[in-house]
C-alpha cells in the first residue's frame, strides 16, 4: 500500500503546500536523501534542515529562492537531529540563525562530515563492508563541507516566530537520535518530522528507548495536521505515521522475544520475518535496531558503530534487496 500523500507526487525537488510552506524531496530516501523543509511569511524564511553536503544543498537553496524572494537570505535554520543529511549544509546559510536541541548540537560536533569520509577513504579495502559504505555514502562530497554548528540551543518545548507563524519546537528524543525534535507549523497545518518518519524505508533506531519514538508518532497523530514532511520518503498522512508506529511496536515485540530466548542481536535480526516490512528500503537496518533495542531489554553492551555497520553489510550481502526506479 502506499503511504504517500494523495496530493503529492514522490518526485525530486521542490513541493508547494501552500500559504508559504514547501518541501523539498530527495526520492528514494536511503542513506542520505534526506528531505527539507521551507517555511515563509511575510520577508522572513526559515528552512527545516539542510542536506549532506554544499552542492545538493546550494541547488536546493536556489530553487527556495526562485519560489519565494524571502527565501534569498535564509533568516533561520532549524536542524531536527545532528545526523548530517539534515545539518551539513548549514555553512550555505551564513547569516541564518541555526537553531537546534542542545544534544544535537553536541552530536554535530561529535560526528564530524570528516568521520564519514574516513570511513569512505578506508573502504576500498574493507571487502564487502567498504563496498556497503562506498553504496551508503559515496554519492556525497563530504570534502566540500565546512561544518557550521547550531548558534541557538533548547532543551525543551519552544515556540518561535516567523513573521506572524508560530513555529512550534518539539523535543521528542531522545528516539532514532538524542535531540529529535519535530518542527510544527500550526498555521499551515504542517509538520516536519525529521527522521522520527522513515515513510517507504526502514527506521534506524541509533538510541532509543523504542517507546519515546512510539510516543513520538502519538504526538504527531495527535496534530490537527494535514500535511507531514518525513526526513526520508515521500509526504505523508497520518496513515504513513500509523504504520511507522506499527513497524516500531512490531519489532519491539519480536527483538524481545529472540533476547528472552538468548539470541545474539545478529542472530535475532537474521531471524525475524520482516513480513509486510519486507519490501521497505534498507531492510538491514534492522541488525542496529536489534542492537539498540537489546540493550535496551539488558544487554549490556552496545556494539561500536564500526561493528554495527559490519551487521548491516553483512546483512545487505546475504539479503540483496532491489532499488526502486526513481
Amino acid at each position: 500500500m502506499s503511504l504517500a500523500h494523495p496530493k503529492f507526487a514522490y518526485e525530486k525537488g521542490l513541493h508547494q503546500i501552500g500559504n508559504g510552506a514547501y518541501a523539498w524531496l530527495q526520492p528514494d530516501g536511503g542513506w542520505g536523501w534526506s528531505n527539507s523543509g521551507l517555511i515563509v511569511d511575510g520577508n522572513q524564511s526559515l528552512v527545516v534542515d539542510t542536506l549532506f553536503d554544499v552542492p545538493l544543498t546550494q541547488t536546493m537553496l536556489s530553487a527556495y529562492a526562485d519560489a519565494e524572494p524571502a527565501a534569498k537570505t535564509v533568516n533561520k535554520v532549524i536542524n531536527t537531529h545532528h545526523n548530517g543529511d539534515h545539518c551539513n549544509g548549514n555553512c550555505c546559510c551564513p547569516d541564518a540563525q541555526i537553531i537546534a536541541h542542545k544534544l544535537t548540537a553536541e552530536h554535530m560536533q561529535a560526528e564530524p562530515p570528516s568521520l564519514v569520509q574516513g570511513f569512505l577513504d578506508a573502504a576500498p579495502g574493507l571487502g564487502d563492508l567498504g563496498n556497503y559504505l562506498t553504496s551508503c555514502f559515496g554519492p556525497f562530497d563530504f570534502k566540500s563541507v565546512h561544518q557550521k554548528l547550531p548558534d541557538t540551543l533548547i532543551e525543551e518545548e519552544t515556540t518561535i516566530k516567523l513573521g506572524d507563524k508560530d513555529i512550534h519546537l518539539i523535543p521528542v528524543g531522545p528516539a532514532h537520535t538524542p535531540g529529535d525534535t519535530l518542527v510544527h507549523v500550526p498555521a499551515d497545518r504542517t509538520v516536519y518530522t525529521g527522521d522520527i518518519l522513515f515513510i517507504g524505508g526502514h527506521p534506524i533506531i541509533w538510541e532509543g528507548p523504542v517507546q519515546n519514538w512510539i510516543d513520538a508518532c502519538d504526538r504527531i497523530i495527535a496534530m490537527d495536521v494535514e500535511t507531514i514532511i518525513p526526513g526520508h520518503g515521500p509526504i505523508t498522512t497520518k496513515a504513513g505515521v500509523e504504520e511507522v508506529r506499527h513497524y516500531l511496536v512490531t519489532m519491539r515485540q519480536e527483538a524481545r522475544a529472540r533476547y528472552e530466548a538468548g539470541m545474539g542481536y545478529k542472530e535475532a535480526a537474521f531471524d525475524i520475518a520482516l513480513g509486510v516490512f519486507d519490501d521497505w528500503g534498507d531492510r538491514e537496518r534492522i541488525v542496529v535496531n536489534c542492537a539498540t533495542m537489546f540493550h535496551e531489554f539488558g544487554a549490556e553492551e552496545k556494539p561500536e558503530i564500526a561493528e554495527l555497520f559490519g551487521g548491516m553489510a553483512e546483512y545487505a550481502t546475504a539479503r540483496p534487496q532491489e532499488k526502486a526506479a526513481e
